[in-house]
Parts: structure tokens; C-alpha cells; sequence
């Protein structure tokens, strides 16, 4: 072993992505809404074909549903097919589906423009990935459900942890040459605990909230985006299907306080309802409830523009390796994310 490593949570993976994804379903995102030198861009796409091979081989609950990214006017039309020909550079598949035949192939769905088809996206049963990777991580002794209480540096330039196991009364100590702080909301506070001052870094929370439809009308086949929107800190109130084939509409974004904020609201409804009756017009108001709600981890308050994932061996802390703000797509990122920490310790 080159390194020991604790799970830092009160509960299993209760990060990001846990919250946002209800151990539910998580979408497999293709990786084209980023700037193409970014580090979301570049994992995201290492990360979708490792993460579709491991599923293949491990027998992972997954599909390959697809995503329209839907025109509903000229300018939106324009912005996809700005997004397509970045697709084509990045070598990421992308079609247009003109107006006529989203209409026979998708019945239900408002597209006047056309829409963007991403056949690579799909999605995921995030119990089923989180339970695999539990799994792999006791073989290697990996300590989970445990909580870091305090970090600091040692006289030898070692790291002394002071942590506590889930349903211990006594903390314990470890002492490690490398450690990967990978806590997603909880990471900039383990980074303020070791980093001086004034490099501490200050977390901002962008709650997203998602609502349940129990009605079988409309239905759709696949996962159904709206037109990216700059600036707004997600990607629209879109449509997603579980395993069973459920619709899912959601994340909105309301910026929080408290990254604790896990109660999904009726009053966001009205909102929501109208960002999906422009794609869904049929949509039912009366069966459509909150349902449950997730926190992005953000580096930058509201209106703040893009923030790439951080991943750094901080200056002047050898084997000290920091990911900051590992929001979407860093589920589909995951093992992406894991080749490039390793590269950044050991190569």
C-alpha cells in the first residue's frame, strides 16, 4: 500500500453525488457542455468509457438511453449547432433530429427547432456503482464511515489525522505520507484545516431540487435537456428516466447556505412546472411533487460564470492532493478523476 485512506463521511458516500442522485439513478453524461481544454470536458470522456467498461464487466445496472438537447427557437438552434461542431472536435457523437421526426420518434416532446441527440449519454444505478466500489475498497483497507476531525503537518513533512470511526466515542490517529482529499461538500473545509490562510478556500452551495411525476402520460424514451443557459449553475430543470423507466424532472438551482439544506420544497414547483410544460406540454401539475434534492459543491458564489474541477498537489505540501469543487459531471468522471490523481502522485 502507497497510501492509507479514510472515508470521511458520516454515511456511505453521503456526498454530492449521493444527495443529488437518491442511490437511485445517475445520468452518464457524454462530456460536451464544457470548455474543450477543460478538466470536466477531458475526465468526463475518459470517465464514460471507463465507467461503461466497468459496468459491462461487473455486471453494473446500466442503459445507454440517449439525451435530446432540445432547439425551441432559432437562437437555441444556433447555440446546438455551435455545441455539435465542438462535439465533432472532441470526437464525441452528436445528430441533429429535425422537427418531423422528433415528432414521430418523440411524440410528446416540444421541439420547433429540432434537437441535439447525444447517444452516449445513458444512465446508471448509483447503489449498484457505490456497493461495487465499497466493496473494492476493503479489500485494500480502506477505512469508511469515518470522520476527520482534524488534519495538520507533522516536523517530518508526514501528515498526522485525527479521526473517528461512525459509533466510536474515542478518536484515533494515523499519520500518512500521501493524502487525496476527495470529500466533495466537506473537501475546502479539510483543505482550510492544513493550507495557511490565505490560500483557505471558501465553499458555495447550489441546491437542486427534483420532482417525482406519477402519471404514465406523457412518456418518453430517453433523457430530454433543455438549451444550455449560460450562467445558470446547471443545465435546466431536464428530464430523466430511472432504471424502470420513471420520469424524473430536475435539477432546478437555489443557491443555500447550508450545504445540510436537504429538503425538497413545494414552493419550487410553479417554477419547475413551467420549465417543463416548454418542452412537455401536456405535463400534469397535479402529479407532479418534490420529491428530493441534492447540493453542487461551487467554488463560486451565484453569476460567478465556469468553474473547472480543481485537482492539485498543493504547493509546498507534497503528497497533499486537493479536488475542489467536483460537481457534474463527476460521478461520470470518477475513475477519470482516480487515473489523474494517481498520475499527479505517482508519475
Amino acid at each position: 500500500m502507497r497510501s492509507r485512506a479514510l472515508q470521511i463521511q458520516r454515511r456511505l458516500f453521503s456526498t454530492s453525488v449521493s444527495r443529488s442522485s437518491d442511490f437511485a439513478h445517475c445520468v452518464i453524461h457524454a462530456g460536451i457542455y464544457y470548455p474543450e481544454q477543460s478538466l470536466k470536458t477531458k475526465l468526463c470522456i475518459r470517465g464514460k468509457e471507463l465507467l461503461y467498461d466497468l459496468c459491462e464487466r461487473q455486471s453494473i445496472p446500466h442503459k445507454r438511453l440517449g439525451k435530446w438537447i432540445l432547439a425551441q427557437s432559432e437562437k437555441e438552434r444556433e447555440i446546438l449547432e455551435g455545441l455539435h461542431k465542438k462535439c465533432i472536435r472532441l470526437g464525441v457523437p452528436t445528430k441533429f433530429i429535425e422537427k418531423n421526426e422528433a415528432e414521430k420518434l418523440e411524440p410528446d416532446v416540444y421541439a420547433p427547432f429540432g434537437a441535439l441527440n447525444s447517444p452516449t449519454t445513458g444512465i446508471i444505478s448509483v447503489h449498484d456503482y457505490m456497493t461495487y466500489l465499497a466493496s473494492t475498497l476493503e479489500q485494500f483497507d480502506i477505512s469508511l464511515q469515518t470522520s476527520v476531525e482534524s488534519l495538520r503537518r507533522t516536523g517530518n513533512g508526514n501528515y498526522e489525522i485525527t479521526a473517528r470511526s461512525t459509533g466510536d466515542s474515542e478518536p484515533f490517529t494515523i499519520t500518512a505520507d500521501v493524502v487525496i482529499n476527495s470529500a466533495g461538500l466537506s473537501a475546502p473545509l479539510i483543505s482550510n484545516m492544513l493550507l495557511p490562510k490565505e490560500r483557505h478556500v471558501t465553499p458555495y452551495y447550489a441546491k437542486g431540487n427534483y420532482f417525482s411525476y406519477s402519471a404514465s402520460k406523457p412518456k418518453v424514451s430517453r433523457l430530454i435537456y433543455p438549451c444550455p443557459v449560460e450562467g445558470l449553475g446547471g443545465l435546466g430543470t431536464h428530464l430523466t428516466l430511472d432504471m424502470a423507466g420513471r420520469m424524473r424532472f430536475g435539477p432546478d438551482v437555489e443557491w443555500v447556505d447550508n450545504p445540510d439544506d436537504l429538503v425538497a420544497r413545494d414552493s419550487r414547483l410553479q417554477e419547475a412546472v413551467g420549465a417543463v410544460s416548454t418542452y412537455l406540454p401536456d405535463i400534469r401539475r397535479d402529479v407532479l411533487a418534490a420529491d428530493y434534492c441534492g447540493i453542487r459543491p461551487k467554488l463560486q458564489p451565484k453569476g460567478g460564470g465556469f468553474q473547472d474541477f480543481v485537482i492539485r498537489e498543493e504547493e509546498g505540501f507534497k503528497g497533499f492532493v486537493n479536488l475542489l469543487g467536483i460537481e457534474s459531471p463527476g460521478l461520470t468522471s470518477s475513475l477519470g478523476i482516480a487515473e489523474l490523481v494517481d498520475e499527479v502522485l505517482y508519475k
